[in-house]
């Protein structure tokens, strides 16, 4: 929709607060409807105008129908009205009406439509729907024009960002997404086209078989295509004149630590640490194990791995020897890559000393790792105080400065391994999921350009760790195959107060943020940031509002993801920046460009309309995993036996009367009370709209009679305390948005919640806290925050 001037974006509903949201004057507020004409003042007829951008959307006109003011939709359908107080002037290009009091004359026939109109049920369907009517009830926003204050208000684009996107208008949306699902093969070939290929690939683009009954399940992209992922992130950005642009700004634990590299830098240092490994017997296939905090070396590290057809395997820095071992030993590297130590805060952590704990371990297991590069990371732990392995452990920076900064290219399949990253479970050992390299390529610079609208200008800073696979696609591989500046940050966001990140994007100007939105910001600038995007846990629509308007000012779109370190990248993203969205809305029914998600039933038939089942994915896409290593039985078993011919995603999902797509949780978090199947991020939400209420983690718990019990970890806004009122009352909360049947068993008081350093919930943790299974916590080295663990503890039966 074109953007209204600031002066008419004021916009409320009839039982907001009264916001200042021009930093000028409060103003009384009444329940607004989205209304676009030429001139309401004029007439009583009002000409046709655009209901979004780029003249492709809705056109509306209001008109008089049996006495009852109407909009008039598409020139054919009838959506009656009800608002309540007079307009102020529009602009003669589409707007956004404010409905405040205003002593400018109006026309008869407006009079009558601001105080006679009534509601209509009629609302905004999925972006794949646009023949059915828009909504009639909803609040209407302007990205930065005015705050989203309730669940219902409508989040515009902003018309200066929906005309410079890369996706502009809804119709450019559907033509891609049409052709990505009726024309695969086409529709990412000519997307592919784009990077370098030292051979093109076969024909056909891809084959598959997701369906066990059929055979062995395979998925193949661009087969027979020759490339190198770490040339296309490299070497063809230097060839394009990008050199001297600084690919990497790293911000160190300590204030005042930072440094700098250029694409030119870069590649030196890749080049430098593949030639070492070369050196000592490292060839295309082997295993190399990555264990290093968020120095600039670990993404040095895996493109090294790439450039020479290494297979990556990097662990989060955070894991425990145990841990690490049991991944040294399932895929057997040559060398493991580390560092002596790291802080992160005020605490020193010993890395060097966990790998060698590890290392012994897996040579008791058969598995012996001849060599351990160890970065001198002085800054946490001299040399002098490292212990040290004579004849296995070498340092970093002593070898590396004697090996040329130039190093030829494995050129590999499109189908060769890339990388594997392991994920765990509460049961069973790790799995370890493999990428290949071409098809994850083109996937994740895809997801990387479309999600973040991403501009050669923009800094990019994504708080993820790449000891996750958000730090694979979207701090290493998706950026940088566009070219982007990327900010690493290897310390904690709380140090050395609640500030630190944002005193990073005002430093560094970051102008794309992707984060878990749970930090602390008034007293930051912030005026550089363009796009927001949320990682980690969903978001809620409490979060969300406080993202959009505290973090973004109001004026940011968001990008929430969904996806999974299977999936290599995002499949189902809300293009809030294209297209009209209320601001609860996840964005999962936009179906996206990449994708054919589907609910089905346990089944396996698709549902339409209204409904609850299992979110899976219909044919594959380039970018999803081939296999998990050594046990592509369990990868059959896991994925694809459930539901024959889909991926199962291992996810609820719900479909409301509208159109809109909730994700409910993992399926094995769905609580089953007395027959009643409750998702957990239902209860969740519901609890975090409680104005006392900051965050909530629910976990069942057996229950005697109810069979699964709900058990609510809760964290309160601060300085609010604990009390018997407070807990009846958010219990009370979740009886009036849910049904008494979802109402918590167990309020238990959470100063905080165990999470990783990438903002997800450790539910495996906090279902044995709830259970008093406290002798089988497991591990729980990989939580930014291990002392929580013993808070919660201290606080079960208060």
């Amino acid at each position: 929709m074109a953007g209204a001037p600031a002066s008419s974006s004021c916009l409320a509903t009839r039982d907001s607060p009264r916001y200042d949201y021009n930093r000028s004057r409060n103003t009384n507020l009444y329940s607004p409807l989205i209304v676009v004409a030429k001139d309401v003042s004029s007439s009583s007829s009002y000409p046709y105008s655009t209901f979004a951008y780029n003249n492709s959307f809705t056109k509306f006109k209001i008109h008089q129908n049996q006495n009852q003011p109407c909009l008039l939709y598409n020139n054919d359908t009838t959506i009656n009205i009800g608002i309540g107080s007079s307009l102020s002037k529009s602009e003669p290009a589409c707007l956004l009406v404010n409905f405040q009091s205003s002593n400018r004359p109006r026309s008869p026939a407006m009079a009558d439509l601001l105080t006679n109109g009534a509601a209509s049920s009629h609302r905004l369907r999925h972006v794949s729907s646009l023949a059915a009517p828009p909504p009639s009830r909803l609040n209407a926003v302007v990205l930065g024009d005015a705050l989203v204050s309730e669940e219902n208000d409508l989040v515009i684009p902003n018309p200066d960002f929906s005309a410079q996107a890369h996706v502009p208008s809804p119709a450019k949306y559907l033509d891609m997404y049409k052709r990505s699902i009726e024309d695969p093969a086409g529709f990412w070939s000519d997307i592919a086209s784009h990077f370098y290929w030292k051979q093109k690939w076969d024909s056909p683009v891809y084959s598959e078989n997701m369906d066990v009954s059929k055979g062995r399940i395979n998925i193949e992209w661009f087969k027979g295509g020759i490339t190198n992922i770490c040339y296309n992130c490299l070497d063809a950005n230097i060839a394009a004149g990008n050199g001297e642009k600084i690919a990497i700004y790293w911000e160190g634990n300590e204030l005042g630590a930072d440094a700098t590299l250029t694409y030119n830098q870069l590649l030196h240092k890749v080049c430098q640490l593949a030639n070492y490994l070369k050196d000592i017997g490292v060839k295309k296939g082997d295993a190399v194990v990555i264990y290093l905090p968020m120095l600039m070396e670990l993404p040095i590290a895996m493109l090294a791995c790439a450039r020479i057809g290494a297979v990556h395997s990097v662990v989060f820095a955070g894991f425990s020897s145990e841990s690490l071992s049991q991944r040294i030993v399932d895929c057997k590297p040559k060398v493991v890559l580390t560092c002596n130590a790291v802080k992160r805060g005020p605490k020193v952590i010993h890395l060097k000393d966990i790998v060698d704990v590890a290392l012994a371990d897996s040579a008791k297991n058969g598995t012996v790792v001849d060599v351990c590069l160890t970065y001198a990371n002085e800054s946490a732990l001299t040399k002098e105080s490292t212990k040290w392995v004579e004849g296995r452990d070498i340092w970093w920076q002593d070898i590396l400065s004697k090996y040329p900064n130039s190093c030829d290219v494995e050129w590999v399949d499109a189908e060769d391994p890339l990388f594997l990253l392991y994920t765990s479970g509460s049961t069973g050992k790790p799995k370890g999921v493999l990428h290949t390299t071409g098809g994850y390529m083109v996937y994740t610079a895809t997801t990387f350009k479309y999600a973040f609208d991403y501009k050669p200008s923009d800094i990019y800073w994504c708080t993820a760790d790449c000891g996750w696979i958000t730090g694979h696609s979207y701090v290493t591989y998706g950026p940088m195959l566009n070219g982007a500046t990327v900010v690493v940050f290897e310390g904690a966001p709380n140090y050395p107060d609640s500030g630190r990140c944002w005193d990073i994007v005002d430093k560094y100007k970051v102008s794309i943020f992707y984060t878990a939105p749970t930090l602390f910001v008034t007293r930051y600038s912030r005026k550089s940031l363009r796009v927001l995007g949320s990682v980690g846990e969903p978001i809620n629509p409490s979060a969300w509002r406080w993202f959009f308007n505290v973090v973004g000012d109001s004026r940011c779109p968001i990008s929430d993801t969904w996806w999974q370190t299977e999936t290599g990248g995002f499949l189902v993203l809300g293009l809030r920046n294209r297209v009209p969205l209320p601001s609860h809305f996840l964005g999962s029914s936009l179906k996206n460009l990449l994708v054919q998600p589907v609910i089905v039933d346990e089944k396996g038939a698709e549902l339409e309309g209204e409904c609850s089942g299992y979110l899976c994915v219909k044919s594959s896409w380039p970018g999803a995993f081939r296999t998990l290593h050594g046990d592509h039985e369990r990868y059959e078993t896991t994925y694809f036996s459930a539901f024959p011919g889909y991926y199962f995603s291992g996810d609820g999902c719900r479909r409301d009367k509208d159109g809109y797509h909730w994700l409910t949780g993992r399926v094995d978090d769905v609580i089953n009370v007395s027959g009643h199947r409750i998702g957990t991020a239902e209860v969740e939400s519901a609890l975090v709209s409680h104005p006392q209420c900051s965050e909530a983690a629910v976990v069942g718990v057996e229950h005697e009679v109810k069979g699964q019990g709900i058990y609510a970890f809760v964290t309160l806004v601060e300085g609010v305390p604990y009390s018997d009122d407070l807990r009846k009352s958010l219990i009370m909360t979740v009886r009036k948005q849910i049904g008494a049947f979802a109402a918590p068993d167990k309020i238990h008081w959470a100063p905080g919640l165990p999470k990783t350093r990438s903002g997800k919930i450790m539910r495996r943790i906090l279902r044995k806290i709830a259970s008093r299974q406290l002798d089988e916590l497991g591990d729980t080295s990989t939580l930014a925050e291990p002392g929580v663990v013993d808070q919660l503890i201290a606080l079960a039966d208060s």
